[in-house]
């Protein structure tokens, strides 16, 4: 479902001062990897590695300089490292979900439309999208009378929950998991775990970061190492 190959990306630091002070920062070099379906892959390396920089590159919220991303999508492979925002887009409208550490939605929309949101867009019928969406809240311990609130007003647990239940309620060949248990407690975090690994097991790709050791053994099938560039300290750009 992803291939990856050859995969660079650097960071400009715009210093102050002179023309031609600015540094690159090396964050990926020459980063591969592959992932079929029914696959979890997972992120593993020190901090300041770049985990969270590949992540978001598979994504398309960063633009590699170098290298290739390759996703299965419509049946046909699609590159998005040179990709026109509307086929990054339309990725992830249809193929590929990524469940953050953080929420972002609209202000005053009600966590159930907020969760119904992605499979409305995918021309679902509103009532139905409506009660998978309640099915999934209720699922994940988010209690009925929230349901109609904005996400903004819930706990930084309860919001996590509303993420993954928006992140899951389509069903994408691709997730991209960011630390996905993260804010959570015991019971709700077994309830993640059981849920991705749900979907693990009826055939989606996945590429996560877990930092929850616990997490990522009970999910992921093989383990991939994001090891820092030769050198981070800064070069001519």
């Amino acid at each position: 479902m992803l291939r990856v190959s050859g995969l660079q990306k650097s960071f400009v630091m715009h210093a102050r001062g002179t023309v031609g002070d600015d540094l690159a920062l090396p964050v990926l070099k020459h980063v591969g990897l592959d992932v079929r379906p029914g696959e979890c892959l997972a992120l593993v390396g020190p901090s300041g590695a770049g985990k969270s920089t590949l992540l978001r590159s598979l994504y398309g919220n960063y633009r590699p300089q170098a290298g290739s991303i390759q996703v299965r999508h419509r049946d046909d492979w699609v590159e998005l490292v040179d990709a026109e925002p509307r086929v990054i887009l339309d990725v992830r409208r249809h193929t590929m979900g990524f469940v953050s550490q953080f929420l972002r939605v609209i202000p005053r929309v009600g966590a159930v439309d907020v969760v119904a949101e992605p499979m409305v867009r995918l021309g679902a019928d509103l009532t139905e999208a409506l009660r998978k969406a309640e099915f999934l809240l209720g699922l994940l311990g988010i209690p009925e009378r929230l349901w109609a609130l904005p996400p903004a007003t819930f706990s930084g647990g309860e919001q996590q929950r509303v993420n993954i239940a928006r992140s899951l309620i389509a069903d994408y060949p691709i997730l991209l998991l960011d630390e996905p248990t993260a804010s959570l407690d015991q019971a709700n975090r077994d309830g993640v775990i059981d849920l991705i690994r749900q979907r693990r097991e009826a055939g989606t790709a996945i590429v996560g970061i877990f930092h929850d050791v616990a997490a990522r053994e009970a999910i992921a099938t093989r383990l991939h190492n994001v090891a820092l560039p030769t050198s981070q300290t800064g070069v001519a750009a």
